[in-house]
């Protein structure tokens, strides 16, 4: 009966309906037809992380007794993946369609997309994702932070395991150097949290001046010991900073780490794309699913004049996305803040989660974590089902 069209800056599609669009008058719709407006628009929402709608991921939708003008509208929803600032641009619309303020409340019910327990430490994650590279430099580390950071805005719980055994980065992208992590049993380390998210990395138990001289086994051995001793709480995501390359090291941590999909950082650069390719075989061979590519350092925004400027070369992701049958999970742009906020251990999306850098990150974020639900998890609505007829 009611619609309304997403303009054309978002790839998420609802078709419009010629019996009420934004322009109609709103103030004069009963109880019913608002809330008919509302079920019509989620059940007709349509985006990438919602293929067949909300309502065939959804297992819970209640609308409050709508309420006067001038209070919110607010609905809830169950949801398996957590996807807040894809909602608030949907409440967005539906406030600018009602001429009311509307408001989502999402119980997040994420669950693990493949069982495994961790010897050593209590099974309190559900999900570990591998953030990888096929070469150094490309911006791997920061990008694994930023993307804990925007699922935790995005309303997740999450951690972040630095694998980097030789070149750990993480305590400093935190904001953590020189800090240490505690025991309370004397078994299990407790993990340091920066802005609520729980983190452990070698570079928290040894000097940063001090390098890190080991063989393969023993690397491995040392990761392996900060996963299963660590008292993780709670997590719907475990992010894995891995080190760069596909040797030896990454293989054996792919294979004895129960990884549930990976993702694949690159610069749009010939260089990073013919390694980057490499770290995709290193995980199929291993099988590792990959949700897809972040092309990062993608292009330079000039601050006086707004021009794109594609210094490491253009849709390179992209085309490697598509020859790899995997996906593009988003571009992030050659920033100095993203530079400078590494440098100082901060984030944008901690000082301004609703600022154009974090958008851009917590849309890739959506992107990996809807992915994740959508390709792996037998709830998927896109899980082909199996009849057997006599």
């Amino acid at each position: 009966m009611f619609g309304k069209f997403f303009s054309n800056k978002s790839s998420k599609k609802v078709p419009q309906s010629s019996q009420f669009t934004a322009n109609s008058s709103a103030s004069g719709l009963t109880t019913t037809e608002k809330t008919q407006v509302i079920t019509e628009t989620l059940e007709i929402y349509r985006s990438e992380n919602f293929p067949q709608g909300i309502f065939s991921i959804s297992s819970h939708f209640h609308i409050h007794n709508i309420p006067k003008q001038n209070k919110a509208i607010i609905i809830e929803l169950n949801l398996p993946f957590p996807c807040q600032g894809e909602l608030d641009d949907i409440a967005e619309i539906l406030a600018d369609t009602l001429k009311q303020s509307v408001e989502f409340c999402v119980q997040l019910n994420v669950k693990a997309v493949r069982s495994f327990s961790l010897t050593g430490s209590k099974n309190n994650i559900k999900n570990i994702i591998a953030v990888a590279s096929g070469k150094g430099g490309v911006g791997k580390s920061t990008t694994t932070v930023n993307l804990a950071y925007a699922l935790i805005a995005e309303g997740a719980k999450v951690g972040i395991l630095d694998a980097d055994i030789y070149g750990p980065s993480i305590p400093t992208l935190l904001g953590l150097k020189n800090a240490k992590p505690s025991s309370a049993d004397g078994k299990l380390m407790t993990p340091l949290i920066a802005h609520g998210l729980s983190a452990m990395s070698i570079g928290f138990l040894v000097d940063e001046n001090d390098a890190t001289v080991w063989r393969g086994p023993m690397a491995s051995g040392a990761f392996n010991q900060l996963l299963t001793e660590t008292a993780w709480p709670e997590l719907d995501y475990l992010l894995i900073d891995m080190p760069p390359g596909t040797g030896d090291i990454q293989l054996t941590l792919a294979q004895k780490v129960p990884v549930a999909a990976a993702v694949i950082v690159t610069t749009p650069q010939d260089m990073a794309l013919i390694d980057a390719a490499k770290c995709v075989a290193m995980f199929d061979k291993v099988k590792v699913p990959v949700l897809g590519i972040i092309e990062n350092m993608s292009y330079y925004l000039c601050d006086n004049c707004g021009h794109k400027s594609h210094i490491f070369g253009e849709a390179g992701g992209k085309q490697m996305a598509k020859s790899k049958l995997t996906q593009l999970l988003g571009q992030l742009p050659l920033d100095i803040n993203i530079r400078q906020d590494a440098d100082f251990g901060q984030s944008d999306i901690i000082e301004n989660s609703t600022g154009e850098i974090a958008q851009l990150y917590r849309r890739i974020a959506r992107n990996i974590v809807g992915q994740l639900f959508l390709q792996l998890d037998n709830a998927s609505p896109l899980t082909p089902t199996v009849e057997i007829t006599d």
